[in-house]
């Protein structure tokens, strides 16, 4: 902001880390930042109406810095929370804030310390009323792209931590089919480090241009910082963190009844992960083919570059249909287009196919599914016969692509117009009466399956509660 020419005041609960902050905007080019050690004095030093941006850890935290701050302040005043908070805490902030007459807006933030400096991507969600009086600061501040600011007006509170939630959901399929990839070449292709880092470099200069990519292959390309032998990658524990906004994706998914099988792998992939111990002592006992495959390389990397851009689409295409449910049951609104435009510049996953998904959605706005608009069916048509390859083949070698696979699954579900379903349905009929509908004629059913079943009664009770 300060470097955007805004007079920025600057708090914290550690007064050193206010003077360091204060020192370095001076070395970086005198930069209009002032400092302020207690919440009394942080207040004071801004200008009214109030915009006060926190960027503190979720939860209580926020609650406590909050409760600090607004004994100080006063009506008309503004809150805007900056991190990843769980949506359903970003509404309750703002109706207790209400008798203050304080406003509050939940933002959802992205693009790690690089997009701290340089323009991140911003995700607003609160009154609109809010947003006008911050929208000249945030389109200032954001990530630019060839149509403008990666800042919009989202919705309502909490629209914004919604789709700042649905965001890092995706990244997390995004991340872990990368990591799949990368597994695949090495374990099955063989490929150093040096040579993955050129692959992921080439890939990096077409279709699958994007941030993530990108430092994947300057990740393999890093020599070890500690011991100067051999590279980072292969001394890192591998065991990935997290820190819930994909456990929450997959819960809303599941809440919204919207299928998300990419992103919800990449999340159990975690907790396998974290289970270090118990996988080397299974690793003793399990055993998977032993017979290492010929395969041809370079028909193998290009069927990747194939297999990875098709699940990256149905990644999307889960993360923008939970927006989509979401927001029609919450009368929110939200434009998945302007989703897909924030995610262009500055976040993690910025990439060059979100240029495509925004014009598909641009397009048309009620696209039922990003698989089915015509551009993205027939790339996933083409790429179908080199994505089954490599699923194929990561299953005959025993190396897991648990979101890969889910991906074409995903897609070979959806294309369907028939599924086994019905047979699910006729147990659920048979075990509990749950009825069911018929092909031939509309209603509600149930059958008489053997001697032993009695007539249920009034058929629609008992489908009561179902969606």
């Amino acid at each position: 902001m300060a470097s955007h020419g805004f007079k920025v005041c600057v708090g914290n609960r550690s007064p050193s880390k206010v003077d360091i902050t204060v020192e370095r905007a001076k070395t970086e080019g005198d930069l209009p930042i002032v400092g302020a050690k207690s919440p009394e004095e942080f207040i004071s030093k801004l200008s009214k109406p109030r915009k006060l941006i926190l960027l503190v850890m979720a939860g209580k935290p926020v609650d406590d810095t909050i409760a600090q701050l607004s004994e100080f302040m006063e009506e008309g005043d503004m809150i805007v929370d900056g991190g990843n908070e769980w949506y359903i805490n970003s509404i309750r902030r703002a109706k207790e804030l209400e008798p203050k007459g304080i406003q509050f807006i939940g933002m959802g933030i992205s693009g790690g310390e690089e997009g701290a400096r340089n323009g991140p991507s911003l995700m607003p969600g609160g009154p609109r009323e809010a947003f006008d009086l911050l929208e000249p600061i945030l389109m200032k501040c954001a990530a630019q792209v060839s149509d403008g600011a990666c800042a919009s007006y989202l919705g309502p509170i909490g629209a914004g931590n919604y789709v700042k939630m649905v965001h890092n959901g995706i990244e997390y399929g995004d991340m872990q089919l990368i990591a799949e990839v990368y597994d695949i070449m090495k374990e099955i292709l063989g490929m150093s480090n040096e040579q993955m880092a050129k692959q992921f470099e080439e890939w990096n200069k077409g279709q699958l241009d994007s941030y993530l990519i990108e430092i994947t292959a300057s990740i393999l390309a890093k020599t070890d910082d500690i011991t100067g032998k051999g590279s980072v990658v292969d001394y890192v524990l591998d065991k990935t963190g997290s820190k819930g906004t994909g456990r929450w994706t997959v819960q809303e998914a599941a809440e919204q009844s919207v299928a998300a099988p990419t992103i919800t792998a990449s999340l159990d992939n975690r907790y396998m992960s974290s289970r270090k111990d118990e996988r080397v002592k299974a690793s003793t006992v399990l055993f998977g083919p032993s017979e290492k495959l010929d395969v041809d390389n370079t028909q193998v990397l290009e069927d990747l570059g194939a297999a990875l851009y098709a699940s990256k689409v149905c990644s999307y295409a889960q993360g923008l249909g939970i927006i989509k449910a979401a927001s029609d049951a919450k009368g929110w609104d939200i434009n998945l287009a302007d989703c897909a435009k924030l995610w262009r510049g500055g976040c993690i996953i910025r990439a060059a196919l979100l240029e495509k998904i925004q014009a598909a959605l641009v397009t048309d706005p009620n696209l039922l599914n990003l698989m089915v608009d015509p551009g993205f069916a027939k790339e996933l048509n083409d790429r179908g016969p080199a994505w089954r390859r490599v699923v194929t083949l990561c299953t005959a070698s025993g190396i897991p692509c648990p979101s890969m696979s889910a991906s074409l699954t995903y897609f070979d579900t959806y294309r369907r117009a028939n599924l086994p379903a019905n047979l699910t349905q006729a147990q659920r009929d048979f075990f509990g009466g749950h009825t069911y509908e018929r092909t031939d004629r509309p209603g509600a059913f149930h059958c008489a399956w053997t001697d032993t079943h009695k007539d249920i009664g009034d058929v629609n009770e008992r489908r009561a509660g179902e969606n």
